[in-house]
């Protein structure tokens, strides 16, 4: 686990430093957040879908229309601390890996690297210490599942057995692993569940409007989506630019279609809406965090570190949760090919 270095190095640090000193439109929309990956369509609120073969004609024509004693006294009270620190953090900000006996044998998950949705899925399968195997999906060519009668991402196959819908996904598994924990007081479950929801409902329709905001943003996203996405040459040049074109257009569309006229306003509104849930606990799950939380943080990772997530940081009070997800969650447990 990473914390407890993180909150060393830090304490530390400080010491060293106190010491030396529409119809048509509507078409348009859901075809390029499909191919963008960073949306549902046919009113899924859970997956993305990937565009056809043919999505560059509708593209285009769309386009029309981040002191010297004192100091020996200062070293051994930091190392103490982070020694404490170190604890602590074992203490409250570990993985919670279920029995070895209800760990599936084999998990295959389908995705988007980009994925909000995707995303989601595995900050819970990391959490859990779940090892999983993943397939790259191609938006374009789909061929990794044509072997599926559902024509989204994330799929995830469990020894077998095909799950799909992000959230449905979350809640078979969590059946599937943690009966024995799922413990909670009625209260506390209908919280998890309300942010949940409101994290498909309302937290993932901002995040499109923020990314492709204007035509920089829109095109750092296009990179980063290209670059870990499974495209060929070809395709990545096409989608990085004729995408990032096209979207940056759809983003106003988003921006009326769910009443926005400040899209980061809208983001940092949802940021600090979420750190005031917290209400000054660690994690809404308290000292754990429940699966409100691995949602949120799930759907916030891909942009964290784009200029939007950035700013997002920068502005809102939600960095010091998000890191403490980050360190909490740690490693990935996905198998690597």
């Amino acid at each position: 686990m990473r914390k407890s270095p993180t909150l060393a190095s830090a304490l530390i640090s400080r010491s060293l430093a106190s010491v030396s000193g529409g119809g048509s439109a509507d078409a348009v929309h859901r075809r390029f957040l499909q191919v963008a990956l960073y949306g549902s369509s046919s009113g899924a609120a859970s997956g993305c879908r990937y565009g056809s073969r043919r999505w560059f004609t509708p593209l285009l024509d769309s386009l029309g229309g981040s002191s010297s004693r004192v100091a020996p006294l200062a070293l051994v009270g930091a190392f103490c601390a982070a020694a404490a620190a170190t604890s602590l953090s074992q203490e409250v900000y570990a993985k919670e890996p279920p029995p070895p006996e209800v760990v599936p044998k084999d998990v295959v998950l389908y995705q988007y690297e980009a994925c909000p949705f995707c995303n989601k899925v595995k900050a819970f399968l990391d959490y859990y210490d779940i090892p999983y195997k993943v397939v790259e999906v191609n938006p374009l060519s789909k061929k990794e599942i044509k072997w599926s009668d559902y024509k989204k991402v994330p799929i995830l196959v469990v020894d077998g057995e095909q799950l799909v819908d992000s959230s449905d996904i979350i809640d078979k598994m969590g059946e599937k692993i943690l009966q024995e924990r799922r413990t909670n007081v009625k209260l506390e479950d209908d919280e998890e569940k309300k942010w949940r929801r409101w994290v498909d409902s309302h937290l993932v329709h901002v995040l499109s409007p923020n990314i492709y905001r204007n035509t920089s943003e829109a095109l750092e996203s296009f990179d980063y989506i290209t670059s870990n996405g499974n495209f060929s040459f070809t395709e990545r040049i096409a989608v990085k630019y004729a995408g990032a074109a096209a979207m940056y257009f759809v983003s106003k569309n988003l921006k009326k279609k769910y009443n926005i006229t400040d899209e980061r306003q809208a983001l940092y509104d949802a940021a600090e809406t979420w750190v005031d849930a917290l209400n000054g606990r660690e994690f809404l799950g308290g000292s754990k965090p429940n699966l409100a939380d691995l949602a949120v943080f799930g759907v916030l990772r891909p942009i964290r570190y784009l200029r939007s997530g950035r700013d997002m940081v920068e502005q809102t009070r939600i960095g010091e949760w998000y890191t403490k997800m980050e360190n909490t969650i740690g490693d990935s447990s996905r198998i690597k090919a």
